[in-house]
């Protein structure tokens, strides 16, 4: 599997997973913890990636949905944005609301998939 299929995979096997430097628990830069914060604030499991374990996902990320930096978060498959998009979107509630609907809907269409919280590459 290249590089790419396993960035699509992570993306679309997962309702909310973050691309990010270092893991929620140990966050590597200052972005990917904001990020992490907010995510794990919402009070639903995520998917992670650490992308400085992946020199290949690392060089190949901003190419897969042409946004150039870290963090990546991504909901129901979908790019949310880096960490500003993120907090913002947490301060007005839309994130928590986005997080809840996608951990839900996935576990609606395939209660066997409680795979996540744990890194996803």
């Amino acid at each position: 599997m290249d590089v790419m299929e396993r960035i699509d995979e992570a993306v679309k096997n997962n309702p909310v997973v973050i691309f990010m430097k270092g893991s929620p628990q140990m966050p590597q830069c200052g972005f990917s913890s904001r990020a992490a914060q907010a995510l794990m604030a919402c009070g639903e499991e995520f998917a992670y990636v650490n992308v400085l374990m992946d020199a290949d996902i690392f060089q190949n990320l901003p190419r897969y949905a042409d946004w150039p930096t870290f963090p990546q978060i991504y909901i129901n498959g979908e790019l949310i944005g880096g960490c500003d998009i993120t907090l913002e979107m947490y301060e007005n509630g839309e994130l928590q609301q986005a997080v809840k609907d996608a951990v839900a809907s996935k576990k609606a269409s395939d209660p066997a998939s409680a795979d996540s919280g744990d890194s996803a590459a």
